[in-house]
Formats: C-alpha cells, structure tokens, sequence
C-alpha cells in the first residue's frame, strides 16, 4: 500500500551498502513497487563484489533512484551522515534509513510514513506490541533486547527499540540534533540519533514491523561493534549522571 505524500513532502530512504550485490537489485525493486513517489539513495562503501555497479545500472534507468559511491570504509554511522547531508543539500522533506538486506521490509514503509504526520521521528520497531523477530536464535534476541533494556535504563529513554534501523526523520529534526557533532560510527549511531532527538524535545514514536533475518549475505554484525556500543552507551550514561549530579548540587 503506498503512501499519499502531499502531507511529507519528498521523501528519499537512504540505502547503505556493502557487499550486497545478491540484495539490493531485490530490494530496491520492492522499494520501489511498494512506494513509488519515494526516492532510494544508495551509499556504497566501495564494494569488492559489485554493488555499486549494479547501483549504478538501476540509477541510469530509474531517475527515482541515486548512487553515493565512498572511497573509504569508515562504519555505518559515517555512511548515513554522508547520505543525510546529500539529501539535505537537495531539499527533501523527510530522509529514511533501511537496511539493504531485507531485513526491513519496505512494504512496511507506510506505516512510518503515516506516523510521522504527527512526529519528528518515527522508528519501525520490533519491540513494541505488534512488532516481531523473524529467524533470529534467541542468543541474538537476547543480545538484541538486553542491549535495548541497557540503553533504557542508563540513558534514561523510553523508546523501546533505539537501535533500530528503520526509521524516518523529518528534515528538521536532522538539523536539530547536530548531526556535525556526532562521532559514533557502528550500529551505535542509531542510539546515539534517537537519544539526540529525545534530548531535543523532540516528538518520537514507535510503529510495530515484523523484521526478519536476512536470507542471502553475510551480517555485519561482529564482536568489535557489538563493544564499541557497549562503551558508548555507557559513556554517555554516565555523562547523564555527571549533568544531573551537577544540576542538583546547583540547587541547592
């Protein structure tokens, strides 16, 4: 069911790649179909297997559809700063994130369309009523939740899914939340994004999605990130405590 956009205004989802070139013809196709009046931006970090060149073939036949090539691979924070300030200087209304891998269903999109009539920021999540994880071993979802859960309790957030990856901004919420300042890099910067717009007073919601595992590729998930989130958060937590300590002592 596609969306009726007249409220949004242009739309475009950025699309970070790397090394799926047996996803993003699929995807982007689904994309496509499933909203016909959103634009794809794709950002490619340089893919040995090809996938800028097959992003490229579908740019050159879709003027719906954009290429971003990176010359250096410097984490997916990075790659949607550099897809954030390209559509930025193009004027769109509203910049989405998805996955290239199917994971996030883009015949899903419409539900965040539709929230953000009345948000700054809407995450698809899975951990909402009515959202689902498909094909996950419960060791992921245990990490999965567990990481959520810590996000809650040091950052002080009531967002259930904050790592989330699907998601839709209003430009104006971008512009906000200082994205110049932002130095995480891995799957942490979703965190560190919507702890931003929270901060900002900002309105966020939540709308349910069935996410499901990827089928074909290899995760980018690893140990390494998985670290550099743990440390971040709790970096910040207790940069929260600090700010709150200071505030009270100043009271009194």
């Amino acid at each position: 069911m596609s969306t009726d956009l007249s409220a949004l205004g242009r739309v475009v989802m950025v699309v970070p790649t790397y090394n799926e070139a047996a996803n993003i013809g699929w995807i982007v196709e689904r994309l496509r179909r499933a909203e016909p009046e959103v634009d794809v931006l794709i950002v490619d970090d340089s893919s040995p297997d090809g996938t800028g060149a097959l992003a490229d073939e579908m740019a050159a036949t879709d003027s719906r559809v954009h290429v971003l090539h990176r010359t250096v691979k410097n984490g997916l924070g990075a790659a949607y700063l550099e897809g954030f300030a390209w559509a930025l200087e193009r004027d769109y209304d509203v910049i989405g994130e998805m996955d290239a891998d199917g994971s996030h269903q883009p015949e899903q999109l419409h539900r965040l369309l539709e929230a953000l009539r009345s948000a700054d920021l809407v995450i698809g999540s899975r951990y909402v009523r009515g959202g689902s994880v498909v094909n996950w071993p419960l060791s992921r979802q245990a990490l999965s939740r567990g990481g959520n859960l810590y996000v809650r309790m040091l950052l002080g957030l009531s967002i259930r899914d904050a790592t989330a990856g699907f998601r839709v901004f209003r430009r104006e919420t971008l512009e906000k939340i200082e994205l110049a300042s932002v130095e995480s890099a891995g799957y942490v910067f979703q965190t560190d994004l919507a702890t931003r717009t929270v901060r900002a007073g900002l309105v966020v919601k939540e709308v349910p999605i069935e996410f499901v595992e990827r089928v074909r590729g290899a995760s980018k998930m690893s140990g390494a990130v998985a670290s550099e989130s743990l440390k971040l958060v709790t970096r910040w937590g207790l940069q929260e405590r600090r700010a709150q300590l200071r505030h009270a002592l100043d009271k009194r």
